[in-house]
């Protein structure tokens, strides 16, 4: 293949523009270009074949600078200053060669002769350079697509990881504080506490990678539960429900801790909260329900934070494959995350 392409197919491309701007102008002027001397005919056929060389080694010539001056680089510009230095050298050599040989053949060079010889020659130069680029303007499209998705992959995960890291600071205060207040009146209980905080921490520092089992987020999400009630007043009745079918079923981690968070914070009223997680179909239903106080309306009506956050990070990881509600009926809020999992 590499030697037709560098041996013969120059001698073919010449003589295809011969051939047909022989036909051309014979059907212009009505003549039969078998009938001439054919020392004439393999002189005008051999400048051809010598102008099919010249370009196509050219042109080669042309691609290899092209891609070592402006390395995949496919937009309207490039390709516009491409072509406008591909066509010029083209008509430089196509006028060197052409212009005299028509100059002393037949009745010499006339206007036709100038437009025919340099419009065919400039028509095939660029049915070849759309040929033989457009692989390399394929390879530079998917680069580009390719730049841009890496681009767009990294800013997704800068930004995961900042909003992942606004959980933690309110999550330790609420911890530090309970512990806190613990230490004046239980002393082992603040230990057994400082023993579930540090195990809630070492699960956010070192099981963030991609997704997880849900047991071990429903794991993580009884023992916050547990050490949010030592600090929770006594009047709270808490009713918790997690599905035992929900075990290995992977979910991208700490997207159910700022529901049980948000009702921890803005729980009042009969001191009622109820959680639990099912698993419907090929969908996670996480619900969290709690009372309220009355003035506490407007402020979990507005969510706060850390469910905006929680909405953005559904956003980027479960794009189309999430529901959130969130509704207020009477003196209760109620939360519902449904994910869809493969």
């Amino acid at each position: 293949m590499k030697f037709f392409r560098k041996y013969i197919f120059p001698a073919l491309y010449g003589l295809l523009v011969y051939f047909t701007i022989r036909l051309l102008h014979d059907l212009d002027v009505d003549s039969r270009f078998w009938k001439r001397s054919w020392a004439l005919n393999i002189f005008e056929m051999s400048c051809s074949v010598l102008a099919g060389y010249l370009g196509i080694y050219l042109f080669e010539w042309l691609f290899r600078y092209y891609d070592r001056r402006w390395p995949l680089q496919l937009n309207y510009k490039g390709v516009v200053r491409e072509l406008i230095i591909f066509i010029s050298a083209n008509l430089v050599l196509v006028n060197l060669i052409f212009m005299p040989m028509a100059a002393f053949t037949d009745d010499g060079l006339s206007w036709a002769d100038v437009a025919d010889l340099n419009t065919i020659p400039t028509l095939y130069a660029l049915i070849y350079y759309g040929i033989a680029r457009s692989s390399t303007w394929l390879k530079a499209y998917v680069n580009n697509k390719v730049q841009l998705e890496k681009l767009t992959n990294d800013h997704l995960q800068t930004e995961l990881k900042f909003l992942k890291a606004q959980y933690h600071p309110h999550f330790l205060f609420n911890a530090l504080n309970t512990i806190y207040f613990q230490m004046d009146e239980d002393l082992g209980g603040a230990k057994n506490s400082i023993e579930k905080f540090s195990e809630l921490l070492r699960y956010q520092l070192y099981d963030q990678q991609q997704q997880v089992p849900v047991l071990n987020e429903l794991e993580y999400l009884q023992s916050f539960i547990d050490l949010q009630k030592i600090r929770s007043s006594d009047k709270l009745k808490m009713d918790v429900k997690f599905d035992k079918a929900l075990n290995g079923q992977q979910v991208y981690p700490l997207l159910f801790l700022p529901l049980v968070e948000n009702a921890f914070k803005f729980i009042g009223g009969n001191y009622k909260l109820a959680i639990a997680a099912q698993l419907l179909d090929n969908e996670i239903v996480f619900r969290v329900e709690n009372s309220m106080p009355q003035f506490a309306k407007s402020i979990s009506k507005s969510s706060g934070i850390g469910l905006e956050n929680l909405k953005r990070r559904l956003d980027l990881l479960y794009p189309g494959k999430h529901t959130l509600l969130t509704t207020t009926d009477n003196d209760n809020f109620t939360a519902e995350l449904k994910l869809h999992y493969e």
